[in-house]
């Protein structure tokens, strides 16, 4: 029976997967696993009665377990390692931790207006760790195959590929070979292109934040 699961759908377009790093991330999941799933788009900005029943913060994505909605990626994709432990997608704990302060750099970065607030160099230091990182162990994070830390960066470094890209005129260093080899890598893997999100949505999702 398919999984049920509510994402975000983009934003002029309600039958159309949008621009959530953290929803892909669980269709990825979804897709590497091959467990059939059944998505319900939600126009995140008039939420229907239906889904705040389900979901009384508004959040997603959220799962459908056993009759029970479960909110929250990380704790989704915990649970999908469990009730579907083939192909293995675990993170050895040594890595999991990779890449972890990429995202919220970068929207520092994205939001800044001051060239001299020091938000550039913090993301580019957290890129710099990722590309030693890579240099030793690639070409995955942990490695030869992909894993659970994989499905959660590769959509986030999407986002901050197209939105610094679009608003800041920025691109990541050519010198971070590693860095590039591994977006290629994770942008063309099957499931990343069945679950991408066109380029205009990512980049209408993110207006407001830089506007704010």
């Amino acid at each position: 029976m398919a999984l049920e699961i509510c994402v975000k759908a983009a934003a002029g377009a309600p039958d159309v997967l949008g621009d959530c790093p953290f929803c892909q991330r669980v269709v990825l999941t979804l897709e590497e696993k091959k467990v059939p799933y059944k998505m319900h788009l939600v126009n995140l900005s008039d939420k229907p009665r239906w889904f705040l029943e389900i979901s009384p913060e508004g959040k997603v994505p959220v799962v459908k377990f056993d009759d029970k909605w479960v909110p929250d990626s990380d704790v989704i994709v915990g649970i999908l390692e469990e009730k579907y432990p083939e192909p293995s997608l675990k993170t050895p704990p040594e890595f999991a931790s990779v890449g972890s302060k990429i995202f919220g750099t970068f929207i520092t970065f994205l939001k800044s207006r001051d060239a001299n607030d020091g938000s550039e160099q913090a993301l580019l230091n957290e890129l710099k760790a990722l590309d030693e990182h890579l240099k030793g162990q690639g070409p995955f994070i942990a490695g030869e195959k992909i894993t659970a830390i994989d499905l959660s960066l590769g959509p986030k470094l999407y986002h901050l590929e197209i939105a610094l890209g679009h608003f800041k005129k920025w691109t990541i260093p050519e010198s971070l070979t590693c860095v590039h080899g591994y977006l290629k890598l994770i942008f063309s893997q099957e499931s990343f292109v069945k679950t991408s999100v066109a380029k205009e949505f990512v980049i209408t999702g993110w207006a407001p934040k830089v506007n704010a």
